[in-house]
């Protein structure tokens, strides 16, 4: 069933198992294709590697004729960006009018003849670790069924729901829960754009966890324990990783797994934890790379430059090879740090019984 396939792919992307295109489009592409009612194995129908002249398109979703109907590109978990532009040059070329984009995690349906910019021409995004099961179902079926591709109506309700006046009244309201997700979540990009905008202004940069201290006062007030702040909840039934200061934990380090590890600094106990994780388990690194991390950017990665794309000076500045041949970020605030850890926790599938974690005074 749908729904069953659903949650073992959400459980999958928890832990870091598609990391690559190959991977994504057999673990979770293909699977739900065919729990959609496509012939996946038939090669007339799912055509794999479409060719349009000189390029193409991972798969084309054909008729009884061998007709295009829908193309998909397929990419890297969290590597989508960028992609649509080359999905639109596809459906152009050969007129087809649904497009999906998708990195496995987030499907992202276009209707290319319509009017106005790539974002403009977007019908609907569905990422499957953000929405009810149930809703990412729904959309799926709505959509992407082989029934309602194949007689039109999956078209017809792409373009109802992209022209509904419901849809504008849902983005207005909306966009306050936009903008008190974007400050509590605290995404690097909106700190790194504050510290930037505040040295252009004063002349001095300020410390990203004084960035990160101005975005929490403007959010609801944290909860507290102990003096230290509990982190946000991981998607899953993980608990959150205490940074709760304890007699077993004065300064920075962490305990797990039967050690203690002491850390000069925040930044220092997640390199030692991730190596800890590494040691523990060596396909933790290459899970936790395969996740969504940032909109662009890799806590992780074997190319340092995707680490902070478009500022090299950054990647140059401001990162460690943590192993052989792998790169950590390390212009993080502690709140940012904080919530990479939950994320490796959920990676490694480390619950908080077995972790204790302080950042020090």
């Amino acid at each position: 069933m749908l729904s069953d396939l659903i949650n073992r792919v959400r459980q999958d992307l928890r832990t870091g198992r598609f990391a690559s295109e190959a991977a994504v489009s057999q673990g979770v592409v293909l699977p739900v294709l065919h729990e959609l009612g496509w012939p996946v194995f038939d090669t007339r129908i799912v055509v794999p590697q479409f060719t349009i002249e000189s390029r193409r398109v991972d798969y084309a979703l054909c008729d009884r004729l061998q007709r295009p109907l829908v193309f998909i590109e397929v990419k890297r978990v969290g590597l989508a960006e960028g992609g649509d532009r080359q999905l639109f040059e596809y459906a152009f070329l050969h007129g087809v009018q649904l497009a999906l984009l998708t990195d496995g995690q987030e499907w992202s349906l276009y209707l290319p003849t319509e009017a106005g910019s790539i974002d403009d021409r977007r019908a609907y995004k569905l990422d499957l670790l953000e929405r009810d099961p149930l809703e990412s179902q729904e959309r799926l079926e709505r959509y992407l069924s082989f029934g309602r591709v194949s007689d039109g109506s999956a078209l017809k309700a792409a373009r109802d729901d992209h022209h509904d006046v419901a849809r504008t009244r849902m983005v207005r309201d909306t966009m306050p829960r936009g903008w008190e997700a974007l400050i509590a979540e605290q995404d690097e990009l909106l700190l790194e754009l504050l510290a930037e905008k505040v040295e252009d202004l004063c002349g001095y940069r300020p410390d990203k966890d004084v960035c990160s201290a101005f975005l929490t006062s403007l959010s609801a007030p944290s909860a507290t324990v102990g003096g230290g702040v509990v982190a946000r909840q991981p998607a899953g039934n993980l608990s959150p990783v205490s940074t709760g200061t304890g007699p077993q934990l004065a300064g920075a380090g962490f305990s797990w797994n039967g050690a203690r590890v002491r850390a000069g600094s925040a930044r220092e106990v997640l390199q030692e934890l991730l190596l800890a994780f590494h040691r523990h388990d060596a396909t933790f690194l290459e899970r936790f790379a395969a996740r969504k991390h940032g909109r662009k950017r890799r806590f992780v990665s074997r190319d340092r430059a995707e680490l902070y794309p478009g500022r090299p000076d950054l990647a140059r500045d401001f990162a460690v090879e943590l192993v052989a041949g792998w790169w950590l970020g390390t212009n993080y605030s502690r709140k940012s740090i904080q919530e990479i850890i939950d994320l490796a926790c959920e990676v490694a599938n480390v619950r908080v019984a077995e972790l204790k974690v302080s950042f020090g005074s």
